[in-house]
């Protein structure tokens, strides 16, 4: 028995030895600059209003305390995050003293997630609702360093401290030139609220959501935090057309526009033989839109044959709704000149087939987020990525393959293990 387990330790250990030589090293890369850790500051309303019951039968300022635990509890290593609030300490009636009723209830620093938690417990809905004063403490609050800086502002009502317009102060932060990005979540808004946090979020080029349960809150904040760790790429605003020949050419990058309930639009690009045309497009549905809808990615020839397309429908509301393609094109072998290195234009239509109720406004159009990327295509026919696999897909290959030769050495083991116990 001592002689069988020290030939299959011996086995095992030739296959481990064999894996790690198979598989790829994974040496620590040089180290480069560092960059600052993002920054993102938690901007919550807590005026007297919060205390409405329409979040899940619970009040608004509970589901906000709910939500920020669960947000608290993701929040990324990587991130500076802080809280402010507005309203949270004057209940009196004179204004002047209520619009100043803003204050940073947690440091932009390192996240102590108890003590940040602790902090937001304590809070009880009080007085007025500051969002100017609020949005230019958060600002002051970001300040310095070059890192991406993020406001995530949280109400459930509009302004009431006029005539300090949180849309000014909105585009003077965006004038500043210092990339902060302002994001905004209405819960359960009213028309007001909803144009009023559209506005402050379109002047720094975030976003604005509608909130309704719990989960959509805690869901939505814990995605701009996330999103605040990632590079920021500003999008290039482009125009589609009605049709390919007059379609704006494009190059690999980032591009925005905009589209209206069932329309059409399309744009350029020029692949190359030998290289992978990769698109995507995301359509955001910021307004109230009716159920079943779908979007469309076509790539076309310019003679209108299709070459390949990605579609995406839902039947629910939905913040954005994203699809994607990829066009391979052959190289072309035995060719001189430039004739074997001649690009093709192949033409991208994006369609949507959204529709709202007579109450709402079709203009102007829907975003649209559109990314092109032109690559190298697969060196040869053997590539797996030829096949529109991952290239990482052969680690799952190798894997397979050693556990094929561990269960044959082991079963020779065993049978040999039962041959000598036979003997004996």
């Amino acid at each position: 028995m001592i002689t069988t387990k020290r030939l299959a330790a011996a086995a095992c250990g030739l296959l481990v030895a064999l894996s790690a030589g198979l598989l790829p090293s994974t040496a620590a890369a040089a180290d480069g600059p560092r960059k600052e850790p993002p920054k993102v500051e938690l901007v919550l309303d807590v005026s007297g209003s919060m205390r409405a019951t329409d979040i899940d039968g619970q009040s608004r300022m509970a589901a906000a305390k709910q939500a920020f635990n669960e947000v608290l509890d993701a929040v990324p290593e990587d991130v500076r995050l802080g809280i402010r609030t507005l309203g949270a300490g004057y209940a009196g009636e004179d204004k002047a003293l209520g619009c100043k009723d803003t204050a940073q209830l947690y440091p932009v620093g390192p996240l102590n997630r108890t003590e940040a938690k602790t902090a937001v417990a304590t809070l009880a809905p009080t007085g007025w609702t500051p969002i100017g004063p609020a949005l230019l403490g958060a600002a002051q609050d970001l300040e310095g360093g070059d890192a991406t800086r993020r406001i995530v502002l949280i109400t459930d009502g509009e302004d009431t401290c006029a005539p300090l317009d949180p849309c000014e102060v909105a585009r003077e932060i965006a004038a500043k030139g210092i990339h902060l990005v302002v994001d905004t979540l209405g819960l359960v808004p009213d028309a007001k609220t909803r144009a009023q946090l559209t506005c402050i979020a379109e002047a720094t080029g975030g976003t604005y959501t509608s909130v309704q349960h719990t989960a959509e809150l805690s869901g939505r904040v814990r995605q701009l935090v996330d999103r605040a760790a990632d590079p920021v790429v500003t999008p290039v605003a482009t125009e589609g057309a009605k049709e390919c020949a007059n379609a704006p050419k494009l190059g690999a990058g980032l591009y925005s526009d905009r589209e209206t309930f069932g329309e059409h639009r399309w744009y350029r690009v020029d692949v190359r033989p030998g290289q992978e045309l990769r698109a995507s497009v995301s359509i955001g549905a910021d307004r109230a839109v009716n159920r079943d809808y779908g979007i469309l990615l076509r790539a076309t020839t310019v003679h209108g044959r299709e070459i390949v397309r990605g579609s995406e429908s839902g039947d629910g509301r939905t913040d954005v709704i994203s699809t994607g393609l990829r066009h391979p094109k052959a190289p072309l072998e035995n060719t001189d000149g430039d004739a074997g290195t001649a690009p093709e234009t192949v033409c991208l239509q994006v369609s949507n087939s959204f529709s709202a109720g007579p109450a709402v406004k079709t203009a102007p159009g829907m975003p649209v987020e559109l990314t092109i990327d032109v690559v190298d295509g697969p060196d040869d026919a053997s590539d797996v990525a030829s096949f529109g696999l991952g290239r990482g897909w052969w680690l799952l290959a190798v894997l397979a393959l050693t556990g094929l030769l561990a269960g044959l050495v082991w079963g020779w083991i065993s049978r040999w293990r039962i041959s000598v116990w036979r003997t004996n």
